[in-house]
């Protein structure tokens, strides 16, 4: 395998993986600007970075290569010289509210003066107003009352690596995400396949960029196969937009199915690898409050149709369309918490089913998830639970917290 993005499954052993080290962010904000940053709680930082690197070392452990968001991105803008620095930070400033006009001026001159690295850890960790001196005349909008403490908002949910692109065979979406408080997010990931050594000019393909209206996120985007990808129809995700991604990957490449499966829109289910992952050949783990009357939840398959279009076959039977489109006589759908209701309900609320697969059968999972894991091992799984007490306050899991970038194939 020679492309840097090379990805055909959920389970196929993990080569190379992209994470974001909780810094700043995660405690640069107060609690009522919780709802805005999309976020339950503020997790204590220094224990927050121990847990992460506990994460990532068991990555390494098991063979993974470990890749860092934020040094990838400074490295990239690096390599495409002072232009590139120069167009990063105007498309961020553009995007933060000040494409133009004297705050922009003052933003641009702070953020200047730094080297790249300090400078993308700072529009990381957000700008707050008494770091300038400068007083803005020419702030209009609610959020950027006199009282309101940033410039730029930090970005706490950065260390969810897995949501502002997917790898996708050899090539990503890189994404269009639904709230304002994570849209700048992708912008790193663009800045990295377009101008990083490693990524750029190896004829990745991006099988959708961010410059659209209609919202996707990487949690909703799940691997099946090298032909068969599920995408949640979710509180993050539109029909639309999974509509677009499926014709521009039937045109370009071998994947020619597309599941797309709705999930609740709440909080609580925001993305399909909440509520649902793939963790074996023929093993998932899912959540039964997602699942209806009979197991049964509503999920469409997308095949290539006459002239273009798009063929689309409604089901609410989902084993059997997993079963079907994976050419299995059987799977097993292993139940958060273990089915209870309220085992289950917590758990899933703690990211249970949110596992990362490592190789096929190999999982890592949160520690906190107890009744979870020790029936996923009853199930014959691999668990490799790492410590959450702070991270989960996140509200994401192993898999959100992780980008694979390289596994190896099936």
């Amino acid at each position: 395998m020679t492309s840097p993005i090379h990805v055909n499954s959920e389970i196929g052993k993990l080569k190379t993986v992209m994470l974001k080290r909780p810094d700043v962010e995660v405690e640069n904000f107060t609690p009522d600007m919780m709802e805005r940053l999309l976020f339950d709680d503020i997790p204590y930082l220094p224990i927050a970075q121990q847990e992460h690197d506990n994460f990532a070392e068991t990555l390494r452990q098991n063979g993974t290569e470990v890749l860092y968001l934020e040094k990838l991105s400074a490295e990239a803008i690096d390599a495409g010289g002072e232009e590139v620095k120069h167009a990063f930070l105007e498309q961020m400033l553009t995007e933060s509210g000040y494409a133009m006009g004297a705050t922009h001026d003052a933003l641009s001159e702070y953020l200047l003066s730094m080297s790249t690295q300090d400078m993308v850890n700072k529009i990381m960790g957000g700008v707050r107003k008494n770091e300038l001196d400068f007083i803005p005349s020419d702030l209009v909008s609610a959020a950027e009352e006199e009282s309101y403490p940033f410039f730029m908002d930090p970005m706490p949910n950065l260390y969810f690596t897995r949501d502002p692109a997917a790898s996708i065979g050899d090539g990503l979406s890189i994404n269009h995400m639904t709230f304002a408080a994570r849209q700048r997010e992708s912008l790193f990931m663009e800045t990295i396949i377009k101008y990083h050594p490693r990524f750029a000019n190896q004829g990745l393909n991006v099988w959708r960029d961010r410059n659209h209206d209609t919202r996707i996120e990487g949690g909703d985007e799940l691997v099946l196969s090298d032909h068969v990808l599920a995408i949640g129809v979710s509180q993050r995700t539109s029909a639309n937009a999974i509509e677009d991604i499926a014709r521009n990957l039937f045109k370009d490449s071998n994947f020619d199915k597309v599941i797309a499966i709705s999930i609740p829109h709440n909080h609580a289910m925001m993305h399909l690898d909440t509520v649902f992952t793939m963790i074996n050949t023929d093993q998932f783990t899912v959540h039964p409050g997602i699942l209806g009357e009979g197991g049964h939840i509503d999920t469409w398959t997308i095949t290539p149709g006459k002239n273009g279009e798009l063929s689309l076959d409604h089901r609410t039977d989902l084993k059997q369309v997993l079963k079907d489109a994976l050419g299995l006589d059987d799977l097993d759908l292993i139940p958060t918490g273990a089915g209870d209701p309220i085992i289950a309900g917590r758990e899933q609320w703690n990211d249970g089913s949110n596992t990362l697969a490592i190789a096929p059968g190999v999982v890592v999972t949160y520690n906190r998830n107890y009744v979870s894991n020790e029936l996923l091992r009853k199930h014959g799984l691999k668990v490799i639970d790492v410590l959450s007490s702070e991270l989960s306050r996140g509200r994401g899991g192993p898999r959100c917290m992780s980008m694979p970038l390289v596994r190896e194939d099936l």
